[in-house]
């Protein structure tokens, strides 16, 4: 079998690599992250709305695609991810399933969709994966959430934790600072990130937590760990894609590193066609039947 160019063939002396060079013919699972954690192999998630970008970076090679409810920030508008809907989420889910065909697909819970009970949970997280077809979920939260992972484990559902900032309690935090600072914050942490592990679920997202943490809580974690403002010690990192892309105006977070100027692309061929629909150039004898 000939290897394609984002999966390279293995040599006999490499160790297998589960995610880029091993899974070529079906989707990645939560057993192929279990299985990176255990060869120390790292790896990308990005964040996907719509199924032409989740194609494009199920193309590319992301093993892991996650349609968070920060679409509500970059893509519906919102100021926050808190007024963000489970009918948004499942269209906004069911559209990354259809556009990719082998990363692992992961939807967020939406604020108001879970807190109120296990049985909540359950119901909404079972939307997600009959209607959009996802193969996971993610939730917020550490202690306060390990009943809920547990029933929904039980139940058959992958669940990938999130614990530091979790950007759905944006209204009780302030705002967005770092957690886990000070020994009774960072000991906190360490026990979130304790009980998701313990409740099943198969990772946990580290967010906006000082790198020497994360990286501790790494160290001490069977699952994998996936950083976002958590330093270089994870096991893996996700980004926001239109944060990592330059599609976001103004500032953006720290941890953010801009691969791409996306946002002055779009910005100048978009004024490029309004010049030429001016002046007449377009559309032009090639643009035109006949």
């Amino acid at each position: 079998m000939n290897a394609s160019p984002l999966q390279p063939a293995q040599t006999q002396d490499a160790p297998a690599n589960t995610l880029y060079g091993g899974v070529t013919n079906r989707r990645v699972t939560v057993r192929d992250l279990a299985k990176a954690k255990r060869n120390g192999e790292r790896w990308a998630m990005l964040t996907a709305y719509d199924a032409l970008t989740a194609g494009v970076f199920d193309e590319a090679g992301i093993p892991v695609l996650l349609v968070g409810d920060s679409a509500g920030n970059c893509h519906l508008g919102y100021e926050t991810t808190v007024p963000v809907t489970m009918d948004q989420m499942v269209m906004l889910s069911a559209a990354v399933v259809r556009g990719t065909q082998r990363a692992l697909v992961v939807a967020d819970l939406p604020f108001g969709s879970y807190q109120e009970s296990p049985s909540q949970a359950m119901h909404n997280a079972a939307r997600l994966m009959k209607e959009a077809g996802v193969q996971a979920v993610k939730l917020e939260g550490g202690e306060r959430s390990a009943r809920t992972i547990e029933l929904l484990v039980d139940a058959g559902i992958p669940v990938m934790a999130h614990i530091g900032l979790t950007p759905q309690s944006v209204h009780a935090f302030g705002g967005y600072p770092v957690q886990g600072r000070g020994d009774e914050a960072a000991h906190q942490l360490l026990r979130d990130a304790k009980a998701v592990q313990q409740a099943g679920a198969f990772a946990v997202v580290l967010e906006a937590v000082p790198a020497d943490l994360a990286t501790q809580v790494t160290e001490h974690s069977a699952i994998p760990t996936v950083g976002i403002g958590g330093g270089n010690g994870t096991d893996a990192q996700v980004l926001v894609w239109t944060d990592f892309a330059g599609m976001t105006a103004g500032r953006v977070p720290k941890f953010v590193k801009q691969y791409a100027n996306l946002r002055a692309t779009l910005a100048q061929a978009a004024t490029e066609f309004a010049a030429d629909v001016r002046d007449g150039s377009f559309p032009g004898p090639e643009h035109s039947f006949s």
